[in-house]
């Protein structure tokens, strides 16, 4: 059965935090204190311990940091931040703990299962990572320092997650966007319409808008998001991981952090920087080339093509070269009828089952699915999916209950911002990737050990799984299966390859954009400059395939600088996997002998196994960069 049970009466919530996290942190704690209290264990009985100590923390943490995120009010949101800091301080304070790891340290690995072998590696090997060897007065600054930088962490997510930003125009700016956006946003007793910088607003106003000051004007305030408060608050964060690589023996950040990736030391992202440079740059300005010519046919004169006007033309382009037209498109895409279609998708391709049931959530919007196998309960998922005041403001899973055999269920959250009525294909996509994280989360979720459950592999490669899944959201067989019009028709299969062929468009300047994040993140870490917008704009002047809007901090709203730090890398390095991984689907997406093969091998184990072997064992073969190089060149076929 699930482990969560979420309070029915509001006033309930804060015993629901005491109970859930502080309870669980104060058991972590009597775990670790029982470790300690020189009682002979065999080293099997010691690991039990750490294990149990990590499934309370887990759960504690999670509750804590998804609640922080998604809670409807303010002030619980802001307990519930507490929590999530308490738990991250706990986590520091055991790894400091010079008494614990002793204990830790003495047992001996003959004679332990391969599992109990793995974790006590990775115990005594994160031991050392956070200092505990180090002298007292070091352990007291690392201490300090991982205690500071969780705190300004929680605070850059806070400040992205609350600086919501909106522009005011007249009905008729409103010119080239569909009929049911405008429906949607009528005139105030002004006579104007707000638009603001959440995501069911910004793409479709980047996208369709043919006033092109609309387009930039609400872009601009999407690059402003968390400034200028995030500017302190950033520059504060990489001083101090700075200080904390150093501390720890290691040259800077990217170094520290990509010893337990895949990617496997800082160097090697410098590395894949400069061979994706070579592969993207000229794809990239051939895109942006094309988009240029076509913007100057509305605006003779223009020289740049910035983020406000990018979507624009890769649909215009798309739409008179490739005969795409993204407005018939997403009338194929009604959240009514994606979400179904989206959740029978995956449940064929894994062979598992996923019932909506009545249980208390967070906020009335959420809905509740039990996952089944074969009739027998793996885990629970919410699904948190429409935009609102002071929730989190972007797509990803939350993890909530940590899967043990034999203990409990896994179960995940859905995160995202969809409009209610009509959605864009890339929405879709979005949905698909995000589904891939929460059933890795729910298939990995059967493991006896907490450190490998559900989605625990490297950093680096856990969206390998969410970009593979993308695909399913370009095949015209699984689209029509769930995509239909009002009328009911299905999305016509010659539509979807238009799309398809169309898609390729823009790829080159897509990627580079990636790289462009991955370079910034990369470089931040490295040598954290003195000032962060010049050091910004050189790296956009290098990497960026459009040209930057002035006055802009787009780094203050870059989220991922505080839950990946310096590994942004992970999007392009793990697309190079997925690609690969693609290869293997060669009888077709919906092949349920391959999908079952590659549940088996690259899900159902978490992070039981290294990600390279997981790979090696579902193709055959280590992964190479073939199959991505070869999507990437696809780019440079025309109509």
């Amino acid at each position: 059965m699930p482990t969560t049970s979420f309070p029915t009466d509001a006033a309930a919530w804060p015993d629901f935090l005491a109970t859930t996290v502080d309870a669980r942190l104060d058991h972590a704690r009597a775990l670790v204190a029982r470790l300690k209290d020189g009682s002979p264990r065999t080293s099997a009985e010691v690991l039990d311990l750490w294990n149990d100590s990590d499934i309370a923390i887990g759960t504690a943490s999670s509750a804590a940091h998804l609640l922080a995120e998604v809670h409807p009010d303010a002030d619980l949101r802001a307990a519930a931040e507490e929590r999530a800091q308490a738990a991250e301080d706990l986590v520091t304070e055991l790894g400091l703990d010079h008494a614990l790891w002793r204990v830790l340290a003495a047992t001996d690995p003959d004679g332990l299962e391969p599992g109990a072998v793995r974790v006590r590696d990775r115990v005594l090997r994160d031991f050392r990572r956070a200092g505990v060897d180090r002298s007292p007065e070091d352990r007291d600054r690392l201490r300090a320092l991982a205690q500071r930088c969780t705190e300004l962490g929680l605070e850059f997510s806070r400040n992205i997650r609350d600086g919501v930003r909106s522009i005011r125009v007249r009905p008729e700016q409103l010119d080239g966007l569909p009929e049911d956006f405008r429906a949607e946003h009528p005139a105030d007793e002004d006579g104007l319409v707000t638009l603001t910088t959440e995501y069911p607003d910004l793409l479709p106003v980047r996208t369709y808008a043919t006033d092109p000051s609309v387009r930039l004007a609400l872009t601009t305030e999407h690059q402003r998001i968390g400034w200028p408060a995030n500017e302190q608050v950033l520059a504060e964060l990489l001083q101090l991981r700075a200080e904390r690589a150093t501390l720890l023996g290691y040259p800077d950040w990217p170094t520290y952090d990509a010893e337990v990736k895949m990617i496997g030391s800082g160097s090697a992202i410098a590395d894949l920087v400069e061979r994706l440079d070579g592969l993207t740059a000229e794809h990239a300005a051939h895109d942006v080339d094309v988009m240029l010519a076509r913007y100057r046919q509305d605006v003779p004169g223009a020289t740049a093509v910035t983020a406000a006007d990018n979507l624009y033309y890769d649909q215009i382009i798309k739409n008179e070269q490739y005969d795409v037209d993204s407005r018939e498109v997403r009338e194929y895409f009604r959240y009514e009828a994606v979400k179904p279609g989206v959740l029978d998708v995956v449940s064929r391709l894994f062979g598992i089952a996923l019932q909506r049931v009545e249980a208390p959530t967070w906020h009335e919007d959420v809905e509740v699915y039990d996952v089944t196998d074969d009739g027998r309960a793996i885990g629970r998922v919410y699904l948190d999916m429409h935009p609102r005041a002071g929730k989190f403001n972007h797509a990803a899973q939350f993890p909530l209950v940590p899967g043990i055999a034999g203990r409990s269920l896994p179960e995940g959250t859905l995160v995202c911002n969809f409009p209610t009525g009509l959605m864009e294909h890339d929405d879709v996509l979005t949905f698909f990737h995000e589904l891939g994280h929460l059933v890795h989360e729910v298939l990995g979720g059967n493991q006896p050990w907490a450190m490998f459950s559900g989605v625990a592999t490297e950093w680096d490669f856990v969206e390998a799984p969410s970009q593979l899944l993308e695909e399913w959201g370009w095949d015209a067989g699984v689209l029509g299966s769930f995509a239909t019009n009002a009328a009911g028709e299905p999305i016509p299969a010659a539509l979807v390859e238009r799309m398809r062929r169309a898609d390729a468009f823009g790829r080159g300047a897509w990627t580079r954009r990636q790289l462009n994040y991955t370079a910034l993140s990369y470089g931040l870490h490295a040598d954290p400059p003195a000032d962060l917008a010049t050091y910004t704009a050189d790296v956009d002047a290098r990497f960026g395939p459009y040209t930057p809007i002035p006055e802009t901090h787009q780094y203050a709203g870059f989220g991922h600088l505080d839950g990946y730090g310096s590994a942004y890398y992970t999007y392009l390095w793990s697309l190079v996997i997925a690609k690969d991984l693609r290869t293997a689907f060669t009888d077709g997406l919906m092949d349920p002998v391959v999908g079952r093969r590659y549940r088996d091998a690259i899900l159902a184990p978490g992070g039981s196994a290294d990600a390279a072997e997981l790979v090696e064992r579902f193709l055959g073969r280590p992964s190479s960069f073939e199959a991505f190089e070869a999507w990437l060149a696809e780019g440079t076929v025309r109509p």
